[in-house]
């Protein structure tokens, strides 16, 4: 039987190759951002629905509901990424305390915008379909390694962290109905936008080394887990944060 699926942030990348493989396997796919043309060569590609929003504001989450169906059975939040990527250096004008609590704005700032767009922005959309979502349905949270490992001097991976531990008590809150939660955590996977083309070829080829598999993941490697925790065979799995690296980060 045909499910509806939402994917948030799905127009490119990680969310494409999921929108993709669940439209393939027949289910009706709805998918989110913030670009209208990606949007429309996915619909166009794959019969899914797009709909422009930016899922870190209300009013543009409540607007969405008028788009969707009255039942989801699956939803993955995948909008989101590292806003340090999109900032723009700042100006060295100001002097002294001036100059520093321009710094201190600048900095506070830019870490509140990583935690919207990867916290918040999952937290809103998941409270706005919590009446929508089947019982027996599934959500899934696209997290990243940076939540293990950090992230540089950013806010990224302490976003991406809480969303993992806030997805705890999700899990607790949806289990009574049959939905499971879980978070995937992907390493670092090729042929996005994440990096806004500024990943030096020396620096890729680290993380490529830094796997045991000798290779970067695709975003169809991320498709696939997503698909596998919506399926029958997961319906006993949640709350949990499924690493897909290739060895780059080990649990045990």
């Amino acid at each position: 039987m045909a499910r509806t699926v939402l994917i948030t942030g799905g127009g490119t990348g990680i969310g494409r190759a999921v929108a993709t493989l669940f439209a393939e396997r027949g289910d009706s796919v709805f998918v989110t951002g913030r670009r209208r043309e990606p949007l429309d060569r996915l619909a166009a590609e794959t019969g899914a629905t797009g709909v422009v929003c930016d899922h870190t504001r209300p009013e543009a989450i409540t607007a969405l509901l008028a788009a969707l169906p009255e039942q989801v059975d699956v939803l993955v939040n995948n909008a989101g990424g590292n806003t340090d990527f999109d900032s723009e250096p700042g100006s060295d004008t100001a002097r002294g305390q001036e100059r520093e609590a321009a710094d201190l704005t600048a900095y506070a700032q830019a870490f509140r915008a990583n935690l919207d767009a990867n916290l918040v922005s999952a937290a809103l959309t998941t409270r706005a379909l919590d009446g929508r979502l089947a019982d027996g349905g599934t959500v899934v949270h696209i997290g990243s390694i940076a939540a293990s490992r950090g992230s540089g001097a950013g806010s990224y991976g302490a976003s991406k962290a809480g969303l993992a531990t806030w997805n705890l008590d999700l899990a607790r809150t949806l289990g009574p109905r049959g939905i499971t939660a879980n978070v995937v955590a992907p390493g670092y996977i090729a042929d996005t936008e994440f990096f806004r083309d500024r990943l030096p070829d020396e620096r890729r080829e680290q993380l490529v080394a830094a796997t045991v598999t000798g290779r970067a993941g695709s975003p169809a490697d991320i498709a696939e887990t997503v698909a596998f925790l919506a399926s029958p065979g997961a319906r006993h799995i949640t709350g949990q944060v499924l690493h897909v690296n290739g060895g780059a980060y080990m649990t045990s």
